[in-house]
């Protein structure tokens, strides 16, 4: 089953040309790319004029292979906890990403706790936003996608490290990459005060500390549940070092700084 864009023309230009000039601009300026393989990348998925500079620029210092695992918030509440979509092509101006259905049959079928479903994909736009620049950087990509609802905490750490073992005995190099916008409607210094605080625990490998203090705290990370199972699985597989490659809040875009929404670039490798 493919899936056609709901966000086109919206979040991000409609036409191609368009699109790809948009994604060349927000990755202007972004430096060298890492020579370290990356595990896990973690970038925003707002509108581009308000986030795109930040998802360009940390893509594009990424060493990201082929095949990516994308993990999402699920905003709409529809479908599984782990809502895997199993197969045909991610479709996008210009041409889409395909599945990598081997991957994904894998994840549903082997690993608890996630299952094969397309309701939960239908309405969410959270992976979408990012498949563009994916492509852009790497028109080889294969993508297996993922939309996390599931709140448990120990479920989560659990499907991390399910999904760790999977791509540790797999025959390719596959990454995780995680979408997630930070705090939410806020002045914009309150919105950089708990950002850092939930980067902190990000910036640490910390799955655990990073779920209790976004909710002890109240933070609306959007995508902490995707960011949390990313976490477990990359500790899992013994990432040893992360780093904040972009920041940035919807007030550099608009000049509004009474009511913000933060973003947040991070490699771990």
């Amino acid at each position: 089953m493919d899936r056609t864009p709901i966000v086109a023309g919206q979040f991000y230009p409609g036409q191609s040309n368009d699109l790809e000039r948009m994604i060349v601009a927000c990755a202007t300026g972004a430096g060298e790319a890492d020579m370290a393989p990356a595990l896990l990348t973690m970038v925003p998925h707002a509108g581009y004029v308000y986030s795109g500079q930040v998802c360009g620029r940390t893509l594009a210092q990424a060493n990201l292979p082929d095949l990516l695992v994308l993990l999402g918030p699920s905003h709409t509440g529809r479908g599984a906890p782990l809502a895997v979509w199993p197969d045909g092509v991610w479709e996008l101006p210009g041409g889409g990403l395909p599945v990598d259905t081997p991957l994904a049959a894998h994840l549903a079928q082997m690993v608890p706790g996630f299952s094969a479903d397309t309701a939960a994909h239908l309405g969410e736009h959270s992976l979408e936003v990012v498949l563009p620049f994916l492509r852009h950087f790497n028109n080889a990509t294969r993508i297996v996608p993922v939309a996390v609802a599931a709140r448990d905490k120990d479920a989560l750490i659990q499907a991390g490290k399910g999904l760790a073992k999977t791509l540790a005995a797999w025959p390719e190099r596959a990454a995780i990459v995680v979408s997630s916008d930070m705090s939410h409607y806020l002045p914009e210094d309150k919105a950089k005060e708990r950002d850092a605080l939930a980067l902190e625990n990000v910036l640490a490998i910390d799955p655990v500390g990073l779920y209790d203090t976004v909710i002890g705290h109240g933070i609306s990370m959007c995508g902490v549940l995707p960011m949390t199972l990313g976490l477990a699985a990359v500790e899992e597989l013994g990432a040893t070092s992360a780093r904040i490659a972009a920041y940035a809040t919807s007030g550099d875009a608009t000049g509004d700084h009474t009511s913000v929404v933060g973003y947040a670039g991070v490699i771990i490798t």
